[in-house]
């Protein structure tokens, strides 16, 4: 036997009430994903992406390539000058894995100046359009002012001629 279109619709309803609430890193990503980000949030995902790779980076690089890097601080060392694009060159990775992290990190540091860059280029532009669609606005007031005012004298012209018609007409 089917069931009604209202017990369908009540059983939907428990199954969707029994999903988990998302956690606070999803619930963030979404509100970061759906809304336009502002320069400060995505400073933000930047920094904490660009901290979280020089801390795991500089760990890895201990425990992947010890005999270079004698302690995490040397690795986060490195690992801060590779994602920075300095590159003293004092530490280098000597094992592959290592230069592998390496390469991990380099393009975390490039994709980070090139985010930096888009941020900054598109705060730029929201602004410039901002601007262009007040002034656009001012334009268009102006417009519609002189329309009014072509509209109210040419109303003023219609009514002198039509009193000036009924003089004729009574004359």
């Amino acid at each position: 036997m089917t069931k009604s279109r209202r017990q369908q619709l009540a059983s939907s309803g428990r199954k969707v009430r029994n999903v988990p609430r998302p956690n606070v890193i999803e619930r963030r990503m979404t509100a970061f994903l759906r809304k336009p980000p502002s320069i400060r949030a995505a400073a933000g995902v930047i920094v904490t992406a660009t901290t979280l790779v020089v801390v795991g980076a500089g760990a890895l690089m201990r425990v992947l390539d010890h005999s270079e890097y004698a302690n995490i601080w040397v690795g986060m060392w490195w690992s801060l000058q590779t994602v920075t694009t300095v590159g003293y060159g004092d530490v280098t990775p000597k094992e592959p894995i290592g230069r592998v992290v390496g390469a991990f990190v380099m393009l975390e540091g490039i994709a980070f100046l090139a985010i930096i860059t888009a941020a900054i280029t598109s705060s730029f532009v929201a602004r410039a359009e901002r601007e262009r669609e007040l002034a656009d606005e001012a334009s268009d007031a102006e417009l519609g002012d002189r329309l009014d005012a072509r509209l109210d004298e040419l109303d003023a012209r219609f009514d002198r001629v039509e009193r000036m018609l009924r003089d004729l007409g009574k004359a």
